[in-house]
Parts: C-alpha cells; structure tokens; sequence
C-alpha cells in the first residue's frame, strides 16, 4: 500500500513545488498516512485544505477508502 501512497504522492507533488513548497511521505500507520509539507507549504493557512481536500481525496479514490492524511 506505501508503493501506492507514494505514486499518488508523486502525482501531486508537480503543482505543490510550483507553488514553492513540496510534501514528503513519512509513514503508514495503520490507515493514518503521515505527511510533511516542506517549504512554502509548511507555513500556507491552506495547508489543512491541500492535504485534506486534496492529497487526502486522491489517496481514497486511488488507493484506499479509509486512510486518513495527517501533517507530522
């Protein structure tokens, strides 16, 4: 399932280093997948709004219905 995470996680990643920022995948645990938003993403108030309505979304349409993105 990481290999999963991580191949959506690179999808995404294109447009976050556009906006100046980027996310890194630290771990699986359970169904919590635990991200970091670097760079120009770490500081955004939409932050939240990225990994939720958008990292979040696509890990549950593309690889699992009920994992659950978390900033670490």
């Amino acid at each position: 399932m990481e290999e999963k995470i991580k191949e959506v996680i690179e999808k995404v990643r294109p447009q976050l280093q556009a906006d100046g920022g980027d996310v890194e995948f630290v771990g699986l645990e359970d169904k919590l997948v635990k991200l970091r938003l670097q760079g120009a993403c770490s500081g955004c108030p939409g932050a939240q709004m990225t990994l939720k309505m958008g990292i979040e979304r696509l890990l549950k349409q593309h690889v699992d219905q009920e994992l659950t993105v978390v900033a670490v």
